[in-house]
């Protein structure tokens, strides 16, 4: 039936408003609709409602309604009722939302505090961490009996796991026993490739080999190879304290080819650079063949070998009776390098170990820096450089550095921004378990670096610490090599206190034979670097992101090295 009706004037807008506002009118208008079958059609004006009302859904496949008429009363109050009331009912529930799931962030969370407690809704996660985290301590306290197989591979692990129905505790264990194994095998890895560097950094490359005894051919067979360094007309250059002195101790001539070129290549004045290179006797003719062959003028290069120099006796130098008699020395140095660490040890600790063990330090060349004064009696003043630093910038400035009347300017290495490098006091070098060195000595002392220091030997002269390094290798010698690891950097640290200068470090930059992580625009901006450590620029196992800065100085065209089949990486 049906039923049309129209509204006064007005209350047509007056009550659709009312359902809008409502937020659950068109709902309630479904609903009541669905009650009675019951449909409403509006007229296009909006001012014509009509109600149809059929008994049954089938009624609605029929053309033939039955209408009968209703009281438009009754609908208006009930949607003016609720349109009323429904605001005050959202507010509260509001409210009471606001109130208890302050801390909800998500719309899960919000149903987790105001749904009912079923079964198959979601266990709360906080929870779920908790009971995680109680099996993992319970199990942390256990371990799988002896003999039990351990997954290699976390795949094994999953196909274990299927085919064995583990519960949650006896998963975790085989879980930690398989991360356990994974760290054994990884220690002993890396503890191997720590023993591998060692022997490496040790070892001499072929092509450095075949380099030495070309030359040292070309010495026998060539006069040019064979003639004075320097010319004899030059020869008053040698003590001339006027000119830039650098000396170089090495049996490394393939090193000391960068040594010298870098120094003279950067130099701004190279007619004023005098360098006096030392080497051993095996190594003389090979050096003096290069030097000689590849002439670096105008700067002026001496070769001298220790035969050379007449002071050099035993009983003028005790570090070479030591080196020559003591037997526990050469085992120490050339026995089993594996004697006294442990499977125990970090990669750190066990790489420490070896190099403390480096035959390298019982070289009496290592050793010959602290007879500067006797070998080179009329200067005033030298740079020392070791053979592992290449240098980028002119070094004339280091010769107007005021010592102040300290014997030794150097960079000290116990502060900079570098922690892993710049971070060395005397705890780092020196056993402070000993009552001898505690007892003497302070462990937060600053230490410095050698490799790149300028030497005042007129103020070096006046002082004892020659004769104080002699004293403290004898007590180390007595205590059985105890009181400290490293070669010849402890027993300066000991004999140069009190006469050290501080100079900038950017004269000295360190560890680019060790530390990976070397800051490459601060390698750029240093005079001189410095590859201490057992990764040097010459070998496999340097770090191949700092071996250019050395290679750039390398003579690759020589005839000698293409022969030694020495070629750039």
């Amino acid at each position: 039936m049906k039923e049309a009706f129209e509204l006064p004037p007005g209350l047509w807008e007056y009550t659709f408003n009312s359902i809008c506002r409502s937020s659950s009118g068109r709902q309630l208008g479904q609903q009541v609709t669905a009650l009675f079958y019951t449909q409403l059609h509006f007229s296009p004006s909006m001012k014509r409602i009509t109600i149809s009302k059929s008994y049954g859904p089938s009624d609605s496949f029929n053309s033939k309604f039955v209408a009968r008429y209703q009281s438009y009363r009754f609908l208006f109050w009930t949607i003016l009722s609720l349109a009323f009331l429904l605001p005050f009912i959202f507010i509260g529930v509001a409210l009471v939302t606001l109130e208890e799931v302050n801390t909800c962030t998500s719309i899960y969370c919000l149903a987790r505090k105001l749904g009912p407690k079923v079964p198959w809704r979601p266990k709360d996660s906080s929870a779920q961490r908790k009971d995680i985290y109680t099996v993992i301590v319970q199990a942390s306290e256990k371990s799988l009996p002896k003999g039990t197989r351990v997954p290699e591979s976390f795949g094994d692990f999953i196909v274990e796991l299927e085919e064995n129905h583990y519960d949650v505790t006896t998963s975790i264990l085989k879980l930690k026993a398989m991360v356990e194994l994974q760290e054994q095998k990884l220690q002993t890895a890396k503890l191997r490739a720590a023993l591998y560097r060692h022997y490496a950094s040790n070892g001499i490359p072929k092509g450095m080999h075949c380099l030495s005894l070309r030359l040292t051919a070309e010495y026998s067979s060539n006069a040019r190879a064979r003639q004075e360094l320097p010319p004899p007309e030059l020869a008053p250059c040698l003590i001339d304290n006027s000119l830039h002195h650098l000396v170089l101790i090495t049996d490394n001539v393939l090193a000391a080819s960068v040594v010298v070129s870098s120094t003279v290549t950067n130099s701004a004045k190279p007619e004023k650079i005098v360098f006096h290179v030392v080497t051993d006797k095996k190594t003389y003719a090979a050096m003096h063949s290069w030097f000689a062959l590849n002439s670096l003028v105008p700067a002026i290069v001496e070769v001298k070998g220790l035969h050379q120099f007449d002071w050099m006796t035993k009983e003028n130098i005790f570090v070479l009776e030591a080196l020559e008699g003591h037997q526990g020395i050469r085992k120490f140095y050339h026995g089993d390098h594996t004697v006294g660490t442990d499977h125990i040890d970090s990669p750190k600790m066990l790489a420490s170990k070896l190099q403390a063990r480096s035959p390298t330090y019982i070289s009496i060349l290592n050793h010959m820096r602290i007879y500067l004064p006797q070998l080179f009696p009329s200067l005033d003043k030298v740079v020392f450089l070791d053979d592992d630093v290449v240098v980028q910038q002119d070094l004339s400035g280091l010769w107007e550095i005021d010592l102040q009347g300290n014997v030794n300017g150097a960079v000290e290495t116990c502060r900079g921004e570098d922690k892993d490098v710049m971070s060395k006091t005397f705890k780092t070098y020196f056993n402070f378990s000993h009552t001898l060195i505690a007892a003497r000595f302070k462990p937060e002392e600053c230490a410095w670096a050698y490799g790149m220091n300028i030497f005042d030997l007129q103020a070096w002269r006046q002082t004892n610490i020659t004769n104080v390094y002699h004293f403290w290798q004898k007590q180390n010698l007595k205590h059985n090599l105890t009181l400290w690891r490293f070669g010849t950097l402890p027993p300066s640290l000991i004999a140069f206190s009190g006469y050290i200068h501080p100079i900038s470090p950017y004269w000295h930059m360190t560890g680019l034979g060790y530390h990976a992580k070397t800051n490459i625009q601060n390698v750029q901006k240093s005079a001189v670097i410095h590859y201490n450590g057992h990764a040097k620029p010459w070998l496999d196992i340097a770090i191949q992101e700092l071996r250019p800065f050395w290679e750039k100085y390398v003579n690759y065209s020589s005839e000698f090295m293409r022969r030694c089949n020495i070629i750039e990486s």
